[in-house]
């Protein structure tokens, strides 16, 4: 007759684990997760990292999602801005206002796929509000002020950042027909279009046609004499057009405005404006042409492609009246200072040299 095992009887802490008994029992009895369970929930767990962090990434691709970004990290000329002329008295109020309230409105920038010159974004819009920060980052060193609220869009190309910027803009200032013709310029420039007429349409669909058509006849009075004038904005749509015929039926005309402004050197709006219609005419004393009411309904020739080496100086300048009778103008991208007015002295100008030579003295010792 067989003998029979003799059972011990159960543990109060349950089974240990062997290889034979796989999971413990725990102290009440139930065996603790299974090895497919635990597989599963982690699988589980990083399903649902990996859809927030997708979510997440549309958000900021959709342009629904802010971020918080250094403003060492964004390019401020990655577009030329198509707003010429900065108020100072504006952009010091702006400064107030985000000093007291903080930043209300993100700016627009745009994701670089590999740095350039340590920056990680390009500015598509919001040029004055990065300005203002930066001021006061500088004025105060306050950490408030060293990030700017940025929404990242995902433009395609190079060309709809273009059409993003001038869309904004369209809606929330009103530019003039020189500054639109200007933007279209760097446009080609940067060979984003091939043609005025593909920069036109391209930049300009929300717009009439008769509209583009007089942008149109700004460009050759920008590409001939923007480097030159100090109040381009001031040029009504009437004398721009003249200014265009000018060009176009006088193949002299260009070079001889072009001395007369660097003879005369114009410091006020109206003197500028005075000396431009002189040269218009002088051309024929004709009749400055009636505004174009609609574009050709054939294309237009394609121009040549301009690159960038060969373009004007176009860049934003800041203007300020730091006093009665004095108007400032800076241009950073060309490290142009210009002091201009009645208030302009021999005095001030001695005193002006006296300031640099005491600022170059205390920066040497």
């Amino acid at each position: 007759m067989a003998k029979r095992k003799r059972l011990t009887p159960a543990r109060p802490g349950g089974f240990a684990p062997t290889p034979e008994t796989g999971p413990a029992l725990s102290a009440r009895g139930a065996l603790g997760p299974a090895p497919i369970a635990q597989v599963a929930g982690e699988a589980s767990a990083s399903a649902a990292l990996a859809d927030l962090a997708q979510a997440m990434e549309d958000a900021r691709s959709d342009g629904r999602l802010i971020d918080e970004i250094p403003l060492a990290a964004i390019d401020p000329h990655y577009l030329m801005r198509d707003r010429l002329e900065q108020d100072e008295d504006e952009l010091r109020a702006l400064m107030s206002s985000i000093r007291a309230r903080g930043q209300q409105t993100a700016i627009e920038i745009i994701a670089f796929e590999t740095p350039k010159d340590g920056k990680t974004f390009g500015l598509i819009s919001g040029w004055r509000r990065l300005t203002a920060l930066d001021r006061l980052y500088r004025e105060t060193g306050d950490p408030r002020f060293a990030t700017v609220r940025a929404v990242t869009i995902a433009p395609d190309n190079a060309r709809a950042a273009y059409v993003a910027m001038v869309e904004e803009n369209e809606i929330r200032v009103n530019l003039s027909l020189y500054e639109r013709a200007r933007i279209a310029i760097r446009a080609m420039h940067q060979e984003i279009y091939d043609t005025q007429r593909a920069a036109l349409q391209g930049l300009f669909a929300s717009t009439t046609r008769s509209k583009r058509s007089k942008i149109g006849s700004f460009i050759p009075v920008v590409e001939a004499f923007d480097s030159l004038l100090r109040h381009p904005t001031a040029i009504s749509e009437r004398l721009g057009l003249a200014l265009s015929q000018a060009l176009e039926r006088d193949p002299d005309f260009r070079a001889r405005l072009r001395a007369r402004l660097l003879e005369v050197q114009p410091q006020t709006a109206e003197d500028e404006l005075r000396l431009l219609n002189d040269a218009v005419g002088e051309t024929g004393r004709a009749k400055p042409p009636e505004p174009p009411v609609s574009e050709p309904d054939t294309p237009a020739p394609p121009r040549p492609r301009m690159r960038s080496t060969d373009a004007p100086a176009l860049a934003e300048r800041v203007t300020a009246h730091p006093a009665p009778g004095l108007t400032l103008r800076f241009t950073h991208a060309q490290n142009r200072i210009e002091l201009t007015g009645d208030g302009v002295t021999q005095e001030l100008y001695e005193a002006l040299q006296d300031f640099l030579k005491a600022q170059k003295a205390g920066t040497r010792s």
